[in-house]
């Protein structure tokens, strides 16, 4: 082929090109190391200086106009690739769900679900509040003392800048801010992320926990046991739960009390309800009177009870999770195992 003489035949050649790959095998052909617009050029040397500069000039066009229509003609095959794939991939929102093609809700979130389920169920109102709390709010208020070993910097992360603010440490800084907002009665739990220093097969820097608060005229603790302990068989699903309460300290309840819950082990697999063994499950207590005042509620007046739980740990229990880390790693094959699907949610929530 006389390649400068046959420059139509070349462009529609390439122009006629569906595929990129079709279209760089054409481009090797005539502009590759061996290609043949090189070799062409390589034969130049036979000819005399007036042959050799006239079928150079003629080459090195030809050369240009195949990289300039090459670069034309990809971009061409790029954009219809492009529309191909919008018109395949579009999705019709009025059509139902694939649930085939769905992936998987994760453990926590199924846990999260849940436990706004069962507490709504008793009339619990949810609540939610910022990450970053004021050393106020997250100590102060909580009758949590200047040199309380929990404000150490071991256990608690400081935001820098003056406010000496904080990743708050527990939820429990939204119950301030409901107190502080809101007069009695008040019935609520709070979901929601916590940070501590502390990084294990059993604690994580962050991690979750629920908490809850009630505060009204007649509460007792024996409204809060009977509240825990309906919560917990309807959580894991038991009846006649076998449990006990331990005396603790806490500074914002008092009394304060640890909730064990018995439990017996079978193939290596934790099983809640009974058994000789016990575990601790969750803290609690009534709120100290010095936390209402601090909230601006009157404790001649008002009283109430407070408790919280972590969500890995009610998790790690109920699923036969056995390392907390597991639910931070960016694991596919974990959550299709340990993962549940929408309509397990939409059931569980009444959806």
């Amino acid at each position: 082929m006389a390649l400068a003489e046959d420059k139509k035949n070349i462009i529609n050649e390439i122009k006629s090109t569906s595929s990129i790959d079709d279209l760089e095998k054409i481009r090797l052909h005539y502009l590759g190391k061996k290609g043949l617009i090189p070799e062409a050029l390589k034969g130049l040397g036979s000819l005399s200086i007036d042959e050799k500069k006239s079928k150079g000039q003629e080459l090195n066009i030809t050369k240009k106009l195949i990289e300039e229509t090459v670069k034309e003609q990809k971009i061409i095959i790029e954009n219809k690739e492009i529309e191909n794939k919008l018109i395949s991939e579009t999705i019709d929102v009025t059509l139902p769900p694939n649930i085939s093609q769905q992936g998987k809700i994760h453990p926590i979130s199924q846990t999260i679900f849940s436990i706004i389920e069962i507490f709504g169920n008793l009339n619990y109102v949810v609540e939610t509040g910022p990450d970053i709390e004021t050393d106020f709010n997250n100590f102060t208020a909580l009758n949590i003392p200047e040199h309380h070993p929990a404000r150490e910097m071991q256990d608690t992360f400081y935001i820098d800048g003056e406010d000496n603010n904080v990743l708050r440490t527990h939820t429990s800084p939204v119950q301030v801010r409901t107190m502080l907002n809101k007069q009695p009665p008040i019935k609520i739990i709070v979901p929601g992320r916590t940070y501590r220093s502390d990084s294990d097969a059993t604690h994580a820097p962050m991690f979750h926990q629920v908490e809850g608060l009630v505060v009204d005229e007649n509460s007792t603790m024996v409204d809060l046991k009977s509240t825990l302990v309906t919560f917990l068989e309807e959580f894991f699903e038991v009846k006649n739960l076998q449990y006990r309460f331990r005396p603790s300290y806490f500074p914002f309840t008092e009394p304060s009390a640890e909730m064990d819950v018995a439990y017996t082990k079978v193939n290596n697999k934790i099983k809640i309800g009974e058994g000789d063994n016990w575990l601790e499950i969750l803290g609690c207590g009534m709120v100290n009177p010095i936390v209402l005042e601090n909230c601006n509620i009157d404790s001649k007046k008002y009283q109430g009870f407070a408790f919280g739980m972590g969500i890995e740990r009610l998790s790690m229990l109920k699923y036969g999770i056995s390392d907390l880390r597991s639910f931070f790693d960016p694991n596919y094959r974990w959550l299709e195992h340990y993962g549940f699907s929408i309509l397990d949610s939409q059931t569980r929530s009444g959806l």
